[in-house]
This record gives structure tokens, sequence and C-alpha cells, in this order.
């Protein structure tokens, strides 16, 4: 924004501040959370502490001392500001994603040589897991886990982590099982998903869909075209039980097939053309094969009589391919109409468009602090200034641009 773009709703972001900074419970706290805002929604290429308080004619002790020192909780804000997105977005899908932050040297909390998607390759960087209130025409995090490699636990990692102030009870977890604590700890806030959205790194892991489902969460998540399931016709054979040893269990006497190889013996005959978004110049379409299967895996879990649950295939398999680019696996009801499918899947999209904004507009991977809470309370503020973005956009009384 520019200053006279910010000074247009200066108003609005005053009351905005109010609401969200209402846990913090010193005025000047509250103060400086609002001073930190309009840091970061004005307009420059860097959005650490010295250029925004440059900006802002401030000394930039006074956002320092807000981010790295102070007393504030950044969770307490974050479920405060979950709450109000889900209003402000009323969102179809939630998304489940992860993005990189590079980093030069070895200093900053959870660093670590990792896939870096930013530059896609392996690089020094941090990894932030995320989830998001997604529609097609709005989006916002609702939550972050700042992602810790295993080489930050042990005694090798006791200086580091003793510098950065990472607490003695934050360990190594998988991204997939941070992904499940933020949905957990959203819905002891009385948020819960209408349907989750995850790329393949989360949507092939039969661990995360497992937690989904023992959530009672509906799902729609891309998987690899590797991943095996049963037909839906397959039917488990018991073995004859002599009354002895335990009851054998009941398994199926086919081999399971790839979702590719599904999807292939079907046929191009089984695809129809959907349109899942009208944009400004093209529609989004393309052909689809929706099929129902068992899903398999290494260690299935099959009902009492031996069934392995039903669940949607979804294949993206345009006209000019020789085979599906993209396959999906989800719970919905099995009398959802395919280009619903279709949308719920093809929303994730807009989780780019959210890591970019955040970014490139709003500095979040800007932050130059050292310490782990510093970190969550700037992603913190950034999110919050992200939510007034939002807010502003889709209030048509809003009386300046964002």
């Amino acid at each position: 924004m520019t200053p006279e773009e910010l000074a247009g709703c200066r108003d609005r972001l005053e009351e905005f501040a109010a609401e969200v900074f209402a846990p913090l419970v010193r005025s000047d706290q509250r103060a400086k959370g609002g001073l930190y805002l309009r840091g970061l929604l004005l307009d420059g290429r860097r959005k650490s502490m010295q250029p925004m308080a440059r900006r802002l004619g401030v000394d930039h002790q006074r956002l320092q001392q807000f981010v790295t020192s102070s007393t504030w909780l950044a969770a307490v804000v974050q479920r405060r500001l979950a709450r109000r997105a889900v209003a402000a977005v009323c969102p179809e899908v939630w998304v489940v994603d992860d993005t990189a932050f590079p980093k030069d040297g070895d200093h900053s909390p959870a660093v670590a040589v990792q896939y870096c998607g930013t530059l896609g390759k392996k690089a020094n960087c941090q990894v932030a897991v995320s989830v998001h209130a997604a529609t097609d025409a709005a989006s916002c995090p609702l939550a972050w886990r700042l992602f810790v490699p295993a080489c930050w636990d042990g005694p090798a990692a006791a200086e580091r982590r003793r510098r950065c102030r990472i607490p003695p009870m934050v360990r190594h977890r998988p991204k997939w099982q941070l992904a499940l604590d933020m949905l957990d700890d959203l819905a002891g806030t009385g948020l819960r998903p209408p349907v989750v959205t995850a790329d393949a790194a989360y949507g092939s892991n039969a661990a995360f869909r497992t937690g989904l489902e023992e959530r009672h969460l509906a799902y729609v998540l891309q998987v690899k075209g590797e991943l095996t399931a049963y037909a839906a016709d397959a039917q488990p054979v018991t073995p004859p039980y002599g009354g002895r040893r335990p009851r054998p269990l009941s398994r199926y006497r086919t081999r399971p097939l790839s979702l590719r190889g599904h999807v292939l013996t079907a046929g191009r005959r089984q695809a129809v053309t959907i349109t899942w978004r009208h944009g400004s110049k093209d529609r989004m379409r393309s052909r689809f094969v929706l099929l129902r299967v068992r899903p398999a895996g290494r260690r299935p879990r099959p009902a009492a009589d031996g069934t392995l649950s039903l669940r949607w295939l979804i294949a993206q398999w345009p006209p000019d391919a020789d085979e599906p680019v993209r396959y999906w696996l989800s719970n919905l009801p099995a009398d959802l109409p395919p280009s619903v499918l279709v949308r719920l899947a093809k929303t994730r999209w807009r989780i780019e468009h959210d890591y970019r904004e955040l970014k490139t507009a709003l500095g979040l991977d800007h932050f130059e602090g050292r310490s782990w809470n510093g970190w969550h309370r700037h992603v913190t503020l950034v999110t919050a200034a992200h939510l007034f973005l939002t807010e502003q956009r889709t209030d048509p009384k809003a009386p300046a641009r964002a």
C-alpha cells in the first residue's frame, strides 16, 4: 500500500488491530502490534525491522523489542486470526502445504540443508508447514508450524537450540504430523475444515490419510500414480478356520494395481470433460477419469469383514497426453457430482497465490531474527496483515485499494 492508501483505511486498520491484539494485556504492546502491521502493509522492497522502521519514521528498537523479547504469545493471536479468517473467507476447502525460506549460515532456528521448494533443489533453508482456508475467490492462512529437522534434536544440537531459545518440548516431527497437529489445535477452537486438500507429498502418505479419517475429516488429496488399489468390485476371501489357532484374516486373492494401471485399464472412453473454473480469459477445463477403488498400500486397514474402504480415484487425462498427468484420492460421498470433486481438488491452486503475496508483498521470508518465538511472532503478524488485505478485498464497502 502507498502511504495515501494506508491513510485512507487507517480507521479500519486500527479497529482491526484492536480486535486481533486484544489478548495482549499491555496497551503499549497492542500499539506496537498496530505499528508493525502498518510497516508490513506499506510498500517497500524489504520488510525486515530496520527498513520498516525507516518508512514508519520510528526507532527500529521498538519493533525489535516487540517481536523478539516481549512476552505475548503468538499462538493466542493466531487462533483469533483463524476464527476471523474463516468468517471472512467462508472456505470450501482447507489447504495443507509447506514453503521454504532460504538462509545463510546455521544460526536461524530449525535451519538445515534440505529440499527447498523456493529454489527447486536442496539448500540451506527453513521449512514451514501451513494450513489455509480457501475458495476460488479468496484465501488466508490459519496456522503455521516451523519444521524442525532431526539434526536439531539430541545433545549435538543443544547449544544451537539454546541460542535460538527453542522450547525443550519442541522436537522433530514429520511435516504430515505437524499438519494434523494444526488441525487438532484449530478443532480445539471450534474450527473444522469442510474438506482438506494437499499435494502428493501429503496425500501419498497413508498415515496422513488415516489421520484425517480417524478425525472424521473429508479430503481430496493429490497422490502419486504408483499407489496401489483394488477394484471396487474386489471381494476378500476368508481362509478355512479349524478352530485351534487364531482366526485367519480375510485377504484379497488378486494383486492390487497401481492407480495409473486402474485408469489406463478403464481407458480414455471413461474420460469426461469438466470445467472447474471460469477465468477472466479462458475457462479452466480438462478431461478426467473418475473411478471407485479400494486403496491398498503396505499396511491397509480393512473393516471387520475384511473389506477395504471405497474411495474416489480422480485422474486428469488431457486430450494431448498419452496417460494421466495427475491423480487424487477422496473419501467424499459416492453420489457427489464429478464436477464438484474436480473443483474441490483444483482449489489447492490458491496456496500459490497466498505464498506469493505473503512473501513478495508482506515480507514473510524477510525476518532476520534468530529466535524461535521471534519467527513465530513475525509470521503471525504477516498473517494478520494478509487477513486485513483479504477483508479489504472481500468487502465492497472498503474505501481503499488493497
